[in-house]
């Protein structure tokens, strides 16, 4: 069973930066397409960025230029590398995982907080 563990959440000021990592035991990610969802207090949660097995990428249109998704096969996890963080961003950010031709996200991680504030 594919366990996903996010990382990397924390207090940030508006401008700075966090790198949150989504680390995978129990079956190798390379097979799975990868999302970063995220939801904040009285919101439902959105789509931030996902990565296929063939590395494409897409992102939300509120972080496209900020943000950037990537995955290391080698180490088993997928990364969101955050710059330029508003406190809009302000979330719990999940990573989930759906199986090649699956046509949705059947594993979750727990979420780690992000918050952006002066």
């Amino acid at each position: 069973q594919l366990q996903l563990v996010e990382s990397g959440g924390g207090l940030v000021q508006p401008g700075g930066s966090l790198r949150l990592s989504c680390a995978a035991s129990g079956d190798t990610l390379d097979y799975y397409d990868i999302g970063w969802f995220r939801q904040a207090p009285g919101k439902e949660r959105e789509g931030v960025s996902c990565i296929n097995s063939n590395e494409h990428t897409s992102y939300a249109d509120s972080v496209k230029g900020r943000f950037t998704i990537s995955r290391d096969n080698a180490k088993n996890t997928v990364f969101l590398q955050m710059n330029s963080l508003k406190p809009e961003d302000t979330a719990v950010y999940y990573c989930a995982a759906a199986p090649s031709a699956s046509g949705g996200y059947k594993y979750w991680g727990q979420g780690t907080q992000v918050t952006v504030s002066s």
